[in-house]
């Protein structure tokens, strides 16, 4: 019969450094984790499980080493006379330090390594689940941060259901990796704009807030912003900056009135807008699903402004008040219901755009009424 060989000895249980930095290393190549996050957190995980053993050690370290892959712990402790040795977790007597080596004098920091079967067992328990809580941290971290930096922009979504009780939209933003959803709020819903699983919308991101689920997006079909970067997307000379958007106010699904401006005479800013053809605002329009857009030009002259912001009702005089905070517009008798418009929108947008407090009287008033 055969001798046989000699048991082979355990090893004890614990984390196979190669693997876990083969794992970062994929990480990081797949999804964009750095190395360094995750193992921040690995360290940080495996020191708190050690202090929740020995509640009395101060100073836990982990030592990495890259080049070979491995993770040591340390316990560290300070080198204090005998008389001053009154706390042997956290310190140790010169003699003791001596022992390890002739080098340390009193005040030096002695690393004293952690038993490899306790730190295998430690590193056991924790190591996986730090991976796991590690990686999906780092998600939300870089979820939050490339939506952060997209907050008062135009993203596309894709609406993926409809909450029957409360008609709140859930979308996915972006693709792949990066893709999250998002909830598209009633109260952000344009007013009469129908939305079907698996339709394309062009939202405005209002916020990015964190949260413990998750960053949370905070996304609008009603924000006057969409206007804004809509036209930004669609006219050039807004997006170089030679027509600027002064101002806008807007009724989302009715109607938005915007107010221009270039400081480059030779530039028509309501053209620039309205495209040849109208053929940039008319793209705006169906994108916005049939909303009237109102596009005048701005006027650092309150009056002047103010004649333009109530288009298309023709205006024949301003009266503004001492302060420019308020005003009397006279228009012809006849377009008095076009400039106040139906259900006062039109006024109500014109002041909402001037900043104005805009009285709207007919040219046969007198006055005599008040």
């Amino acid at each position: 019969m055969a001798a046989r060989g000699k048991k082979q000895k355990k090893e004890p249980a614990g984390m196979n450094c190669a693997e876990i930095f083969a794992a970062l290393a994929m990480l990081e190549k797949e999804r964009g984790i750095p190395q360094s996050f995750m193992m921040d957190k690995i360290i940080q995980a495996l020191t708190t499980a050690y202090k929740r053993d020995h509640s009395d050690v101060e100073n836990v370290i982990v030592d990495v080493d890259e080049e070979h892959q491995t993770l040591k712990m340390y316990v560290q402790k300070n080198v204090v006379d005998e008389e001053d040795y009154v706390d042997p977790p956290n310190e140790m007597t010169l003699e003791e330090a001596k022992a390890l080596s002739a080098k340390y004098e009193i005040g030096d920091t002695v690393n004293i390594p952690v038993d490899n079967v306790e730190f295998g067992r430690i590193a056991a328990g924790n190591g996986k689940q730090v991976i796991i809580q590690g990686l999906r941290e780092a998600e939300r971290g870089m979820i939050y941060d490339e939506f952060n930096s997209k907050q008062h922009e135009i993203l596309t979504g894709t609406v993926m259901r409809i909450d029957p009780r409360t008609g709140n939209a859930t979308l996915q933003i972006g693709s792949g990796t990066d893709a999250t959803e998002a909830v598209l709020t009633v109260g952000e819903q344009v007013r009469g704009e129908e939305l079907v699983e698996g339709m394309r919308l062009k939202v405005y991101v209002v916020e990015v807030r964190r949260n413990t689920r998750g960053p949370q997006i905070i996304i609008s079909r009603t924000h006057p912003g969409l206007v804004k970067r809509l036209f930004e997307l669609e006219v050039p000379e807004i997006y170089d900056g030679t027509v600027e958007i002064r101002s806008i106010a807007r009724e989302a699904g009715s109607r938005t009135k915007m107010a221009v401006w270039s400081n480059e005479p030779e530039v028509d800013p309501i053209g620039a807008c309205v495209g040849p053809k109208g053929q940039r605002v008319e793209t705006i329009v169906q994108e916005l699903r049939g909303e009237k857009i109102d596009i005048v030009k701005w006027s650092e002259d309150p009056a002047e402004f103010v004649a333009a912001a109530l288009a298309p009702a023709d205006v024949i005089s301003v009266e503004t008040g001492s302060e420019g905070k308020s005003c009397r517009v006279r228009v012809p008798d006849d377009q008095l219901s076009l400039a106040i418009g139906k259900e006062g929108q039109n006024a109500r947008l014109a002041a909402r755009l001037t900043g104005c407090k805009i009285d709207i009287k007919p040219e046969s008033w007198t006055g005599e009424e008040e």
